[in-house]
């Protein structure tokens, strides 16, 4: 099967409920994040190494009915299925876990475990949902947390391993794979050395006729020195290949970061107009502002909507009611995921707009943020205030002159549908003030 449960548990602890979790436990945000991305791919492996256990669809039919996916934070405590399960996941080795990821995550091992049990029951709910969806019997729950297994290891933030959870000898699947790819390593190493070995051998043999009294015959030298050069040459090529695959998981990590403003979304926008020279290929424009800076920004972008937007007859005949219908999306600003810690990639975008408000000295903007529905309402509102204040805060001028948290009051999309579609409704936004 190609579903990925990660994604599909990842849907039932959006930052409301990570932002609650916080508050609950006396952790920040940013390390009940860390814990939950690592939680995560551990109790899957569990699930999948223990997969045929009779016991582990049990828990799963049991959560699906139970309705726990309705009350993680506080229902998963002391749950009779989580209690039951979480031995068989993990066996002696749930103590090293909760370490593993209290020290990854900066947060107490109470913490951790408290933790545990909310992603746990998050995790059998959601696979119980998604069996009792799709018609899932014992052996497609199976066949569906088995299919999950080879994929562990890149599931894993970066900065943590199995092994530093305690679970490199439990999770032996994983084990085996690595100690396979190892030994696949020094067998190729040794086949390549034996093949040039003999290629020299035979060559060798062809000049053996030749005297070189008092020289030794070169192939003394120069076999061990093509053996060198041939087994270095193999080893250069694994540790490349194994580069290219880290930088992949990489690049799957870092796509976990929730995009929290997209550029569709109920909001108007205003239509973008060329500000400066034509695009390139891949869409990256210059912007040219009125003090001869000129930005860095894609075409369609923000920067290019707003300074448009300035420059236009529209703007200098808007009334400030009318205004309040013009939002414009930001759509390189991000959050880390479940928090209100701006990432490091959102600094460009923020830059580009401080820049802006400088040269149009006059220009005032006001700040709203919106969540989707899932989750509790007032913990979506005040989420999307504390993200509305720190990008306030970050753009650090007087020209900001408001900000707002709307929580899902615009949301349009079902709050059921998938995190894919619900993406819409999460969005970062400013308007120009009067």
């Amino acid at each position: 099967m190609s579903l990925n449960l990660i994604d599909l548990i990842k849907g039932q602890l959006g930052p409301a409920l990570v932002s609650q979790a916080a508050t609950k436990l006396g952790e920040s945000e940013s390390g009940i994040s860390k814990a939950i991305s690592g939680l995560l791919p551990a109790i899957l492996g569990g699930l999948g190494n223990n997969a045929s256990n009779p016991g582990v669809f049990d828990a799963i039919k049991g959560a699906a009915t139970s309705g726990i996916l309705g009350n993680l934070l506080g229902g998963t405590a002391n749950n009779s299925i989580i209690s039951s399960i979480l031995p068989m996941l993990f066996g002696d080795k749930q103590s090293s876990l909760l370490s593993g990821i209290s020290k990854f995550a900066g947060i107490s091992q109470d913490s951790s475990s408290s933790l545990l049990n909310m992603v746990t029951g998050a995790t059998l709910g959601s696979v119980g949902k998604y069996a009792t969806d799709n018609n899932l019997d014992a052996s497609g729950v199976t066949k569906l947390l088995e299919s999950q297994k080879s994929n562990i290891s890149s599931m894993l933030p970066a900065g943590l391993s199995l092994g530093a959870l305690g679970l490199g000898s439990a999770f032996g699947g994983v084990a085996d794979k690595v100690s396979s790819t190892a030994n696949a390593v020094v067998d190729g190493a040794s086949n390549t050395a034996k093949s040039v070995t003999n290629k020299v051998e035979n060559v060798s043999s062809l000049g053996s006729s030749n005297n070189n009294e008092g020289g030794g015959s070169i192939w003394k030298w120069l076999l061990p020195l093509l053996l060198l050069l041939a087994a270095g040459f193999f080893l250069w090529k694994q540790c490349n290949n194994k580069t290219t695959d880290e930088k992949a998981t990489d690049t799957n990590t870092a796509a976990g970061t929730e995009n929290v403003t997209t550029t569709d979304g109920n909001t108007d926008e205003a239509n973008s107009q060329d500000t400066a020279g034509g695009a390139d290929e891949t869409g990256a424009i210059e912007v040219e502002l009125p003090n001869g800076e000129k930005l860095k920004a894609h075409k369609g972008g923000i920067e290019d909507q707003i300074v448009a937007f300035l420059n236009s007859d529209d703007y200098k005949n808007a009334s400030a009611e009318e205004l309040k219908t013009k939002w414009f999306n930001f759509d390189n600003l991000n959050f880390e995921f479940g928090t209100t810690t701006l990432t490091a990639e959102s600094q460009v975008q923020l830059d580009n707009l401080k820049k802006i408000l400088a040269a149009y000295p006059d220009a005032k903007i006001k700040i709203g943020a919106y969540t989707d529905k899932k989750g509790d309402d007032a913990g979506n509102k005040a989420l999307s205030q504390k993200r509305a204040d720190a990008v306030k805060a970050a753009v650090n001028s007087d020209q900001v002159v408001g900000a707002e948290g709307y929580g899902e009051e615009f949301a349009t999309v079902d709050e059921n549908a998938s995190d894919k579609e619900r993406e819409a409704d999460r969005k970062t936004a400013i308007r120009l003030v009067k």
